[in-house]
């Protein structure tokens, strides 16, 4: 097979995943991401961002070919279709589920169905070193040949698949590759299964087949749940199957991104690793799946949080693993990076920062649960109690903002935030919720407005500014138009010199400068749409709206950022907050904007 850089378009690459781990499978069939068994474990399979030792699963013609995919409807099964002079052929790709859920290991089954003509075609399974911490090797047993790299081992198993002899000895480490050639109606099945310091399960082939038409099932079942009527329904449903990707399942928490150290601008630097759960994504994340009707994935992120927050306290911290730990500090890795660009790193550095906007999400997603007809128990109402007691404390202080910066300012968005959680809350309180000083909060968060109106509000720019005494800008105000903190004239006015000072066409960057610095920020373009309907411009909203949907890549998925010159997608992918952007616009525009302007969208 022709060697497979690791500069490909991150564009083209589409994820499947069970609830533990993510998969990238690109257009020619390469699987090039995929940490095994779990989403933070070191990947076994890598090219992504090592090409030489990183590891990869390819499955594709021998021939030339042509290639366009879809997901079946309503699921996060990819089927890749093959084109050659000779035949085609379609690829079904799965991390498969079991007959009771989720499975003990895991599964991914990559089943080939012949269309027409003959089709020959090759597969290679080549492990990697783990980003440089441990050289793979091969082990034969009773019942086959094991591939171990560190404490990570997997199978190859599968039915008409042409395995040839392995070679422990290849040229680039140890690999399996074999070839069969495809005829109409024709079945081949290949299938890798794996576990992490612990027993392997050698699955039956057939099984796994099998195992592939459930997985589909189960996400249709999942898919017919799920509550959305409104414009744009495809492209809605598209992206909460992308969030529910990245849901850990066996927690409850929301990764912020399945990848790490994918960069965000070409010179490097700004690589950091996503997969953990931020508090303000998985807020975004509670208010979506409340409107959506998705109960079970509501209660298990909201309890996940209550618990880590307790385990990990009393300090509220910006991020926890998907495990409900402190997130460490960043290790660096010595391998390349995708397109040369590092570091690759694993851990995050803002772990520790304060952020006063995080108590704002963690009052919104209570106060989202209860208005959603759930109570909280008498724990977790003293917990934000207490917490709305520390907002009042706090929130004179600088912080770091929501951009994770290492200036501590005075930022407008945090103060902003500290508004929202003690109006949450009052709310809260009035309600009979929660116990504390409703009079103490309502006092405080009223202090909190006149602060903002005397200190981050820029006459002369006719706009709530980035931080206090500067004329800089920041698109994460755009959140407090939906909030409720400003749908008026002056959120409208800022609208507008955010798109002077920090856009670009339908696209945004995050702040004054930014430009400079990276690329545009997907979510900002969304959260501009939904200031947008929210101020009563209803049109802009949906001009824009419509453009931003078609820059997703061609299966629906969205990374972090996208280059504004070429279209290009930067950053991890696919990344939470830039779909949720998208989700929490199409909700707002569907039940703000009259039904005469959404015509058919």
């Amino acid at each position: 097979m022709p060697p497979v850089r690791s500069d490909r378009p991150l564009a083209s690459y589409a994820p499947i995943g069970d609830g533990r781990t993510v998969a990238l499978i690109g257009l020619d069939g390469s699987i090039d991401w995929l940490p095994l068994p779990e989403l933070t474990d070191l990947p076994v399979f890598a090219r992504l961002l090592d090409e030489d030792t990183g590891g990869c699963l390819e499955l594709q013609p021998t021939a030339e070919f042509q290639s366009e995919r879809r997901y079946i409807p309503g699921t996060n099964v990819l089927e890749t279709t093959f084109r050659t002079d000779a035949g085609s052929v379609r690829v079904t790709d799965a991390l498969v589920s079991g007959i009771a859920g989720r499975l003990p290991w895991a599964e991914l089954a990559r089943r080939v169905d012949g269309i027409d003509g003959e089709v020959p075609m090759r597969w290679r399974v080549h492990p990697g070193s783990s980003l440089q911490t441990a050289a793979p090797w091969m082990e034969s047993t009773p019942h086959g040949t094991v591939i171990r790299s560190g404490a990570t081992a997997f199978v190859v198993v599968g039915f008409d698949h042409g395995p040839k002899r392995p070679d422990p000895d290849g040229a680039t480490g140890p690999l399996l590759d074999g070839a069969f050639t495809t005829s109409p109606g024709s079945r081949h099945l290949l299938a890798l299964a794996s576990t992490h310091d612990e027993p392997l399960h050698f699955p039956d082939p057939r099984n796994v087949d099998d195992g592939v038409d459930r997985t589909v099932q189960n996400w249709q079942h999942w898919s017919s749940v799920f509550s959305y009527e409104g414009p744009w329904e495809k492209h809605v449903q598209r992206s909460a199957l992308a969030l529910k990707l990245l849901i850990h399942s066996p927690t409850g928490a929301i990764a912020a991104a399945a990848t790490t150290s994918l960069p965000e601008r070409a010179e490097g630097g700004k690589n950091w690793d996503y997969r953990h759960a931020w508090v303000r994504d998985l807020a975004y994340s509670t208010h979506a799946l409340v409107r959506f009707g998705l109960r079970e994935e509501t209660h298990a992120a909201l309890s996940w949080l209550l618990r880590t927050i307790r385990d990990q306290g009393p300090e509220l911290h910006v991020m926890y693993t998907l495990d409900g730990d402190l997130v460490p500090e960043p290790t660096e890795y010595d391998v390349p990076g995708w397109r040369g660009i590092g570091p690759v790193v694993t851990g995050n550095p803002a772990s520790g920062q304060l952020q006063l906007g995080v108590y704002g999400d963690l009052l919104a997603i209570c106060r989202t649960y209860v208005d959603a007809g759930n109570i909280l128990d008498a724990g977790t109402a003293r917990l934000l109690a207490d917490m709305a007691d520390r907002t009042c404390d706090l929130w004179r202080n600088p912080d770091s903002g929501m951009w994770e910066l290492a200036e501590l300012r005075h930022y407008t968005s945090s103060k902003m935030g500290c508004w929202k959680a003690l109006d949450d809350a009052v709310a809260l309180a009035d309600a009979g919720i929660i116990p504390g000083s409703a009079e103490r909060w309502s006092a405080e968060r009223d202090r909190i407005r006149r602060w903002i109106d005397e200190n981050c509000w820029s006459a002369e720019r006719r706009a709530y500014v980035f931080f206090a005494g500067t004329d800089e800008l920041d698109a994460s105000v755009l959140l407090h138009a939906p909030s409720g903190f400003d749908r008026g004239e002056r959120m409208s006015s800022t609208i507008d010199a955010l798109t002077d000072d920090v856009g670009t066409g339908s696209l945004m960057y995050r702040y004054t400068g930014a430009g400079a610095e990276e690329k545009t920020f997907v979510a900002c373009a969304f959260w501009r749409v939904e200031a947008l309907a929210c101020v009563g411009r209803h049109e802009e909203a949906l001009a824009l709206m419509d453009d931003l949907v078609g820059l997703a890549n061609d299966v629906g998925i969205y990374a972090e950022m996208i280059d504004a010159d070429d279209g290009s997608a930067w950053g991890n992918t696919p990344q939470a907050l830039s779909h949720l952007a998208f989700l929490s616009a199409a909700m707002t525009i569907r039940d703000i904007v009259p039904e005469d302007l959404l015509g058919a969208r």
